[in-house]
């Protein structure tokens, strides 16, 4: 147990952030996922609100040190590159003559 007044605040200072800090990545992982389930689905048009969502978390918690800047980068990476491949595998279907 911390003795000092300065290191009980620390203490309660360190919570504070923990739960913080543990929100945004519970955050960041649902809009993931809810991006990732709508990329299951047909519809390649309803992708472009879910991935904007999701850059948008991860730029912030970037930019406040929740996560690695090189971490959200890579993520973002991979999920736009899911969405796009996503929406040309949709158009050359549309654009391809059916026999």
């Amino acid at each position: 147990m911390a003795h000092t007044k300065s290191a009980r605040k620390r203490i309660r200072q360190d919570r504070k952030r923990r739960l913080r800090n543990q929100a945004v990545k519970t955050r960041i992982r649902t809009l993931t996922k809810d991006l990732r389930g709508s990329l299951k689905g047909s519809d390649s048009e309803g992708t472009a609100g879910p991935l904007k969502a999701a850059v948008r978390a991860l730029d912030k918690a970037a930019a406040k040190g929740i996560i690695h800047r090189r971490t959200a980068s890579r993520k973002i990476a991979r999920l736009s590159r899911a969405v796009h491949k996503k929406a040309s595998a949709s158009t050359s279907e549309a654009s391809a003559p059916s026999s």
